[in-house]
């Protein structure tokens, strides 16, 4: 029985890492739905990361990974969406912090400054840490919205 489902997006700089994270979602009990790239011609994260957003429009208890060059311009275009709250983290206690405190339904790491080991662990913290509620869901209560 999966524990969830979890999407999955990179640009083509983040390719290997993006199937790495793959892997480890599905040893996890995860089910993985892999939003490419498949080859490593030249794509723009924006378009991969609306492939994304549309997935979890109607699917709002899956989470999803976004993996580029940084992380950082993935965040920074999922968290236009009104049902994305994305994060780019880089070690486990953020990784835990944002789901736990932020309610983030993104994880956004970089191919350029995560080798696999980190990032597998990064994610597994990711999937396994829910959201605690209470004072923290007044205040993403507060999030404004009106972009995408």
């Amino acid at each position: 029985m999966s524990k969830g489902t979890v999407h999955f997006a990179s640009d083509h700089a983040a390719i290997e890492l993006r199937q790495a994270l793959i892997a480890c979602a599905e040893e996890g009990g995860f089910t993985a739905v892999d939003h490419g790239p498949q080859t490593t011609e030249s794509v723009d994260y924006p378009d991969q990361a609306a492939l994304v957003a549309d997935a979890l429009r109607t699917r709002s208890d899956d989470l999803a990974v976004l993996v580029c060059g940084t992380g950082i311009g993935m965040s920074m275009v999922a968290n236009r969406y009104d049902h994305l709250r994305a994060a780019a983290v880089s070690d486990v206690f953020s990784a835990a912090a944002t789901r736990a405190h932020n309610n983030a339904n993104v994880l956004c790491m970089g191919a350029r400054t995560l080798g696999v080991g980190l990032a597998c662990e990064v994610l597994n913290v990711f999937l396994s840490t829910s959201f605690e509620g209470g004072r923290h869901q007044r205040r993403v209560g507060k999030f404004p919205t009106g972009c995408v």
